[in-house]
């Protein structure tokens, strides 16, 4: 079973090691993070508030692909866990017959953001993520409030 999942946060931080954005549960409670690079993190913003760039990144430029090429991204789905590494398909729409290509949560994330794509997790991984983020396994750095950006610092 899949369960959609929404982005809720983005934290961006220039000079820390790690990125994270955090997805939390459509219709329920459950979220969990991953950790990103910064690009992607940067591509994530960026298409979030719709900013225009004078030529396109990479995000940009196979979005256009995908285009060009009669198809349309449908849906973003994280369908495995190995050892702490999220593994994720974009689902796409070619003239009625779907075709999944692999991509990293956090590339189709960027991909999809900006055209509300939904985001799917299957429940093992949600699960083990949960779980993984409760025990601190996910070797994440707690993302509660009390370390949420400040105005200052925040990008996102």
């Amino acid at each position: 079973m899949m369960v959609p999942m929404q982005l809720s946060r983005i934290f961006i931080r220039e000079m820390a090691d790690m990125q994270i954005i955090e997805l939390t549960e459509v219709d329920g409670e459950r979220s969990f993070p991953i950790v990103i690079g910064l690009p992607e993190a940067f591509a994530i913003e960026r298409r979030l508030k719709g900013m225009e760039i004078p030529r396109p990144q990479t995000h940009d430029l196979l979005a256009g692909v995908i285009e060009s090429l009669g198809g349309a991204l449908r849906r973003i789905e994280i369908h495995d866990m190995r050892e702490g590494t999220f593994f994720a398909a974009l689902v796409i729409d070619q003239g009625g017959r779907e075709v999944r290509v692999d991509s990293r949560p956090s590339d189709a994330i960027a991909l999809g953001v900006a055209q509300g794509v939904p985001i799917l997790v299957a429940e093992a991984v949600l699960e083990q993520a949960v779980a993984d983020a409760a025990s601190g396994a996910g070797g994440v750095p707690d993302i509660g409030p009390e370390q949420e950006p400040d105005d200052e610092d925040d990008d996102a």
